[in-house]
């Protein structure tokens, strides 16, 4: 019963634009768990004890609270589903501060990355075309990764269906561009049966996983500092890093701030501006500039 239930839930939400993939392996887990325990319907206790698998108190939360939404939706069809407690496992999820790379270590990821893997072989110059493509973009990884050689156009790359469903033309700089090309005549040589632009040594769409830690690899070899908590940098602060630079070099004037950040918004895929005003508390100087403008416009002399 409960895993009818959770297709229905699962289609609802994708067809309102989730793409929801974490959410449904979660529920999924957690449907195997309580039906092994021969729970014909939610229960809180159950969802507690799944939730409670985990080591850290924010994954669990994070669990949890993936189960109280999907129980509050079954409850209003049929109330012998109860809904669990969402103060099981206390304490606000704080989004991780953003670290913000500067141009010259960018550069040498980017150059270290040329050096990855076995000399004459194509992993050098993958990791190094990918990590400078998400460092002058801000694309998420998973769009990086997956593009094809039908979404290189003359005027930018088509990213189809991405986090939100949404497809968008994201425009290359001539030097982007220009590596970005140089990259595919090599690539083309390859034979391979994946289109993919971005593939591993197997000519297989490249890992997630792999990448995430070949960054951490090349970052550390290129004497990228840690971060004051003591973490190397990971693959999403090209990311940040790109949205922040691209904040800092914003326009002054009301109007011209209004259509920078709109623009960027679209340019990043986010959903909601909200999501890029949250870059805007990254540095020091994106406060100092917004603190400026509030004196300015409390004072009278802002537009």
């Amino acid at each position: 019963m409960l895993h009818t239930c959770l297709n229905e839930y699962v289609a609802l939400r994708k067809a309102t634009g989730f793409c929801f993939r974490v959410p449904e392996g979660l529920l999924r887990n957690f449907v195997a768990f309580a039906s092994a325990r021969g729970d014909r319907r939610i229960r809180g206790a159950t969802a507690v004890r799944w939730a409670a698998q985990t080591r850290k108190q924010a994954q669990r939360r994070k669990r949890l609270l993936e189960v109280v939404r999907f129980a509050e939706y079954l409850h209003v069809e049929d109330p012998r589903h109860e809904v669990p407690p969402r103060d099981a496992f206390p304490g606000a999820y704080q989004r991780p501060t953003p670290r913000v790379l500067t141009e010259d270590e960018i550069v040498r990821i980017v150059k270290g990355a040329a050096d990855h893997g076995r000399p004459g072989s194509l992993v050098g110059p993958t990791y190094s075309t990918l990590y400078g493509l998400l460092a002058s973009t801000g694309l998420r990884l998973s769009e990086a990764t997956g593009i094809r050689f039908a979404d290189v156009a003359d005027d930018g790359l088509v990213i189809r269906e991405t986090k939100f469903r949404k497809t968008r033309l994201v425009p290359l700089h001539p030097t982007t561009l220009a590596a970005l090309t140089s990259y595919l005549a090599k690539r083309r040589k390859l034979a391979s049966d994946s289109d993919y632009v971005f593939i591993s040594e197997r000519r297989v769409r490249l890992s997630r996983w792999v990448v995430l830690d070949t960054f951490k690899t090349v970052a550390q070899r290129a004497g990228v500092a840690r971060s004051p908590s003591g973490g190397l940098p990971r693959v999403h602060d090209l990311r940040h890093s790109f949205a922040v630079h691209a904040l800092e070099r914003c326009p002054f004037g009301r109007d011209r701030v209004e259509r920078h950040m709109v623009a960027l918004t679209t340019y990043l895929g986010h959903a909601r501006i909200e999501s890029t005003y949250w870059y805007l508390e990254a540095t020091p100087r994106l406060l100092k500039d917004i603190a400026a403008a509030c004196e300015a416009v409390v004072a009278g002399d802002g537009s």
